[in-house]
């Protein structure tokens, strides 16, 4: 369904009902007061017209399966616009004889309101369907921002756990360095050992030879 054909809908329906009321209430006025309420219906009217207008192109504008839908609805409007029509006309003439006014009555008008009015219960009907799907959508939009808010916090979240984990394998590396140099100060002490061990080795038999062949000289003496 087309956002832009339910506002459009959405402004006739609204705009229908006024003008009903507005009809209602002018059959009760007189002289000027009746002029200005007939002119600011004709206004409407004018106002209605070209809803139906922009309706009828956003409609002819879908792809087939909507678009036979929305100008199925498109026809009751054009409908409900032409009974209106036509109660301001009756209305215009107000000033035929009461007698007059209840043999056009007699003679079909009272069907035709009657029909007018169907058609106006059935727009009121849509609006409302209309203004509960708008509600669902609010709800739909608040939900989804609820959930965004939510994602967005356990997103904050992971992101704080990557950074700690991140600092804790810096710290692990850190810790892994200070090994590895530790090892190598060892090995090589340990090699410094070895080396001091085998020159000591060296000095002490060189020491015994020395010793010995000195005992050797002076026993030979």
């Amino acid at each position: 369904m087309s956002e832009v054909f339910e506002g459009y809908e959405r402004q006739y329906c609204e705009l229908s009902a006024n003008l009903s009321k507005k009809c209602t209430a002018s059959t009760a006025l007189g002289g000027e007061q009746k002029k200005q309420k007939l002119s600011d219906i004709k206004a409407g009217l004018e106002d209605a017209e070209a809803l139906i207008r922009k309706m009828d192109l956003e409609a002819r504008s879908l792809q087939p399966n909507v678009k036979v839908v929305l100008l199925a609805k498109l026809r009751e409007y054009k409908s409900d616009l032409n009974n209106l029509k036509s109660e301001v006309k009756r209305i215009a003439s107000g000033n035929l004889t009461p007698t007059a006014r209840d043999q056009l009555l007699e003679s079909g008008m009272a069907d035709a309101l009657t029909a007018s009015a169907d058609q106006r219960s059935r727009l009121m009907m849509t609006t409302e369907r209309l203004n509960q799907s708008s509600d669902r959508v609010k709800d739909s939009r608040r939900t989804m921002l609820e959930t965004e808010e939510l994602g967005v916090s356990i997103l904050q979240d992971l992101h704080s756990q990557q950074q700690a984990l991140l600092h804790a394998d810096n710290t692990l590396h850190g810790v892994d360095d200070n090994v590895g140099k530790s090892k190598r100060i060892l090995t090589s002490m340990s090699r410094r050992m070895s080396k001091n061990k085998w020159i000591v080795g060296i000095i002490i038999t060189v020491l015994i030879i020395a010793i010995g062949l000195i005992l050797y000289f002076k026993l030979a003496k």
